[in-house]
């Protein structure tokens, strides 16, 4: 009887394996595998390698595609979908070249933990190795800057390929992920399932977390009398803000960001004490010296955080909260960690906290995190030329709804962003933070937008990076992506000049961009709107408008190349050495 069942299982699982195996193209398989994976836009730009995806997508209408105009842009359009979304992005580039120019987005996408699936189109499997025209080992040149990259070679293995990908690059700590796709696979026939059960736990699982641990660290932050807390991206990665305000609250601590946390703490909250480092508000540097217990979450501790590691470590007791075993002990020596998913760990933290209950009192503490964050304000460079980016990114504040979306360029834009555009709410707030790529900011906008095509999106840019990537002006007009970029023209690479002014004796080497081009003439020629601003007045009139067009709008702020951004820890400096330009 056993033998007959066990005939009869083997039986209906080869009907039901039969019943879902469909004849398909390699390119057929992996369309149908990304509409399966809920994928409503790719950003990318065909070629002789992906003609055959490009082929059946001309006929599919589940996936939108946007046609960028430079592969770079692609990724970080992607980019700026994940992040703003909270969904995986994807891009797509043919072979050689075209594969090459997603590397620069692949980049800032790993070193910003960034879920994207990237797919490149690669010569047939029989020309691989062979420098055929266009190729390139696409998957040896991203092995560092992706979590995992597979090369199909049948049409069998696309379906599981493309199931890993999104797997891999949305759980445990995000990231990239690249399918290299041979011509051949593309082309050629295979019998297709989609079933079929992934397992990768030594890559993505969420550790099991020590509850006697959780205890351990629960009474450290009771018993510490002016406890800290720094909020990473990993914060805002594992949706895990209202966790955080939690504990803060209850522990009366103050919460300072990383460049990548800016949002994962209402930046109005009284507690808020704004983004830490080295362009980083006068109370957050100031009052980290003056804590006890550190509770460190979703950060990496980079060198743009911490200044001189040792000084920055000293007298302070670390809690590092991360699901990367990596970073834990990596840049700074945790005392006591919790390796887990961010948001499952503060939860554990705060019903322990709530169960333990008796703490100290820290209304002395709470005054003294008040007093700074009034001195913070005050101190303040004083204004040059006609307009002052501090006060006009105040001002762009008041102009714009609590939910729009702000991305940035790099530079002193993004500083200028970071210290003085105050943000309230989780994924309203998008840049590069660990490869720091100018030209980042605007495909991420145009990404953010289609994302959520009703909040208004902002790039904050600098004229040195718009340059970088202004050919998206072409795809923001033709895919109907509006949205407005603020563009500080001081005809210099500003961070760089203003460090050669500091630190070089205003040696000024390579960084005069000259006149041109004319920004509102630039902008017009793509079809989009440019407006020249030179006053405040001019400022609030052209970001109103360009809220309502329905066009991207181009505002060309004219500032002075003096303008300098502080405060600023020198590199290589601590905290301690911060300058306040006042």
């Amino acid at each position: 009887m056993e033998k007959v069942q066990r005939t009869w299982r083997r039986i209906v699982k080869l009907f039901e394996v039969n019943s879902i195996v469909e004849e398909l193209t390699g390119a057929e398989a992996l369309v149908k595998a990304l509409i399966r994976e809920r994928v409503e836009v790719i950003f990318g730009i065909p070629g002789g390698a992906t003609i055959p995806i490009y082929d059946y997508l001309y006929d599919v209408d589940e996936i939108r595609h946007i046609l960028v105009r430079h592969e770079q842009c692609a990724a970080h359009m992607a980019d700026g979908y994940a992040r703003a979304s909270g969904k995986t992005g994807v891009c797509m580039a043919t072979s050689g070249p075209g594969a090459t120019n997603l590397v620069t987005g692949i980049a800032t996408a790993y070193m910003d933990s960034t879920p994207i699936v990237a797919i490149t189109g690669q010569v047939p499997t029989s020309m691989i190795g062979k420098d055929a025209f266009q190729e390139t080992d696409i998957i040896g040149i991203t092995a560092s800057i992706t979590k995992h990259n597979i090369q199909p070679v049948k049409p069998e293995e696309v379906p599981l390929a493309v199931r890993k990908a999104f797997y891999i690059a949305s759980t445990s700590r995000p990231g990239p992920v690249l399918i290299d796709m041979p011509k051949d696979v593309q082309i050629k026939k295979g019998k297709i399932s989609f079933e079929g059960e992934i397992r990768l736990h030594s890559l993505c699982s969420n550790p099991k977390v020590d509850e006697k641990k959780v205890e351990s660290i629960s009474r450290i932050l009771l018993n510490a009398e002016t406890p800290f807390i720094l909020a990473g991206g990993g914060v805002i990665k594992a949706n895990a803000s209202r966790e955080l305000m939690k504990i803060s609250e209850f522990l009366r601590a103050p919460v300072a960001t990383t460049f990548m946390g800016k949002g994962g703490f209402p930046e109005n909250h009284e507690l808020s004490l704004g983004p830490i480092g080295m362009h980083g508000t006068y109370a957050a540097n100031r009052l980290i010296r003056e804590a006890d217990v550190l509770l460190a979450v979703g950060v990496r501790f980079s060198d743009r955080t911490t200044g001189e590691t040792e000084s920055f470590s000293s007298n302070l007791e670390i809690i590092h909260v991360d699901i990367d075993r990596a970073e834990i002990n990596k840049n700074v020596r945790a005392d006591h960690s919790l390796l887990t998913d961010v948001k499952t760990g503060l939860d554990m933290l705060y019903r322990k906290l709530r169960g333990i209950g008796s703490q100290k009192n820290r209304k002395k503490w709470v005054k003294r995190v008040s007093e700074m964050k009034e001195n913070s304000e005050r101190i303040q460079a004083p204004p040059i030329g006609k307009i002052n980016p501090p006060r006009l990114l105040k001002l762009l504040r008041k102009l714009l709804p609590e939910k729009a979306i702000v991305t940035t360029e790099v530079g002193q834009n993004q500083a200028w962003a970071a210290l003085y555009f105050k943000v309230y709410h989780p994924r309203t707030f998008i840049t590069s933070g660990g490869l720091g790529t100018m030209g980042f900011g605007f495909p991420a906008a145009l990404g953010a937008k289609v994302a959520k095509p009703n909040e208004p999106v902002v790039d904050i840019a600098g004229d040195g990076s718009f340059l970088m990537t202004c050919q998206e002006l072409a795809t923001s007009v033709r895919e109907e992506i509006p949205v407005v970029v603020v563009i500080f023209n001081n005809r210099v690479l500003g961070m760089v000049a203003q460090w050669q002014r500091l630190f070089y004796g205003r040696r000024y080497s390579q960084v005069n961009l000259g006149e041109t081009p004319d920004f509102v003439k630039l902008a017009k020629a793509f079809g989009a709107e440019g407006i020249r601003v030179e006053t405040y007045e001019d400022f609030k009139e052209a970001v109103k408008e360009g809220l309502r067009n329905n066009v991207t709008t181009v505002l060309d702020v004219i500032i002075s190349p003096e303008e300098n951004v502080f405060p600023m820890v020198p590199p290589g400096k601590s905290l301690d050495d911060m300058i306040t330009g006042g």
